[in-house]
């Protein structure tokens, strides 16, 4: 009788111990949505209060941090723009990963940070208000436009640099290499950049 009752006890002990084992791994992944459908992503705009990651990896996703869903933000896409939105105190922690992506529009207190190089043949960056960005290039023609008081950190390497910023904006070149500086511009309160910009 214990021979048949010791085996049932320690298969229920096993079981018991892998169903607490697999609720983890659910639980620990709670906390993100991967959104492997949006593919082919050439733009991407954030506004409000949103970390994006972007990375040139595959495979092309889309992976929000947070439960976006309950916190009333918007990650939408459509004809290759990826529009991204959330205004809760909390930041929204979006990682976009994207062969495709050309460039990147930020309003607000949106931050936008490079997950490895940025290894482009053409990439433009706007940042509007308090819009900050940190990345890392290896590109041949990366145009940049800083307006309000949005910050940018460069390094890297990039082959053609162009940027035009208005007076508040920021700008650290942290060991950028840059071949020819293309365009050098401020813009004036009011006033639109220049075409290609």
């Amino acid at each position: 009788m214990k021979t048949k009752i010791l085996p049932l006890i320690v298969l229920f002990a096993v079981m018991t111990g892998l169903a607490k084992t697999s609720d983890a791994a659910v639980a620990a992944n709670s906390n993100n949505t991967v959104l492997n459908d949006i593919k082919a992503i050439n733009k991407i705009e954030v506004r409000g209060n949103v970390q994006l990651f972007i990375s040139d990896m595959l495979p092309e996703q889309v992976t929000v941090y947070n439960k976006y869903y309950a916190q009333n933000a918007l990650v939408q896409s459509k004809n290759g723009v990826l529009r991204i939105s959330s205004y809760t105190a909390v930041k929204l922690v979006v990682w976009v990963s994207s062969l495709n992506l050309q460039s990147v529009s930020a309003y607000d207190n949106a931050e936008i940070r490079s997950f490895g190089d940025v290894a482009k043949i053409q990439f433009n960056l706007d940042l509007h208000n308090n819009a900050v960005a940190k990345l890392k290039f290896d590109a041949h023609n990366v145009r940049v436009t800083l307006r309000d008081n949005a910050a940018a950190e460069f390094s890297g390497r990039v082959d053609e640099f162009g940027m035009n910023r208005s007076n508040n904006s920021m700008v650290v070149a942290n060991g950028l290499s840059v071949s020819r500086n293309v365009e050098n511009t401020v813009i004036e309160a009011g006033k639109e950049a220049p075409i290609g910009a």
